[in-house]
């Protein structure tokens, strides 16, 4: 019999449930591992231990470990770069983007490095390239820009200042970044101005 659960008034397969939560587990792990001793440090048995689940565990749900790369790559795009996406769709100011950025190079250092050795994995794995890509549908999908060529423009650049970021040998604040974000979004703040004025 499969067991059932109530959850915003629709019925949910408990087992489907404890095994989505079992495999956020196992790409939450996965990325404190590749944090801690980087790619190299991914298998199967170290991803099982940081997850404190059975060895067995992650070859179930992922076969290989480009399977498991892959799952966490897309996972990495849709949840972690939530924040940036958010403000960005918005139209957020200088001042939030750099904030984000400023706290991806300190703050959540080990986890932003984490997530540019697996997009930077996917140049030399081509079965990694669509996962890596995702970022930038996301964003697409996100923002829907009026200038697509422009928009591509500013995500290559906050790469690049995130990719600065983490070499700097002191990682820089929102307050030095925010006069370079102020300036790539420029243009995109006149589009917005002379629309309105129309």
């Amino acid at each position: 019999m499969v067991e059932a659960q109530q959850v915003g008034g629709r019925k949910v397969d408990g087992r489907k449930a404890r095994g989505e939560k079992k495999r956020r587990a196992i790409i939450e792990a996965t990325l404190r591992v590749i944090e801690r001793d980087g790619i190299a440090g991914v298998t199967h048995r170290s991803v099982a231990r940081e997850a404190g689940v059975p060895t067995t565990a992650p070859t179930y749900y992922y076969a290989t470990l480009d399977d498991l790369l892959i799952a966490t790559l897309l996972w990495s795009a849709e949840v972690l770069c939530d924040d940036m996406l958010q403000i960005v769709a918005s139209g957020g100011s200088a001042r939030e983007i750099a904030g984000v950025i400023a706290r991806a190079v300190d703050e959540n250092r080990g986890r932003t490095l984490a997530e540019y050795e697996l997009y930077l994995l996917a140049g030399r794995r081509p079965e990694l390239k669509a996962a890596a890509r995702r970022w930038l549908d996301l964003a697409v999908e996100a923002v829907r820009p009026a200038d697509p060529v422009a928009f591509r423009a500013f995500l290559a650049a906050i790469d690049g200042l995130l990719l600065q970021g983490l070499i700097a040998d002191v990682a820089p604040t929102g307050d030095e970044l925010e006069p370079i974000v102020s300036f790539l979004i420029r243009g995109r703040d006149d589009v917005t101005a002379t629309a309105g004025e129309e």
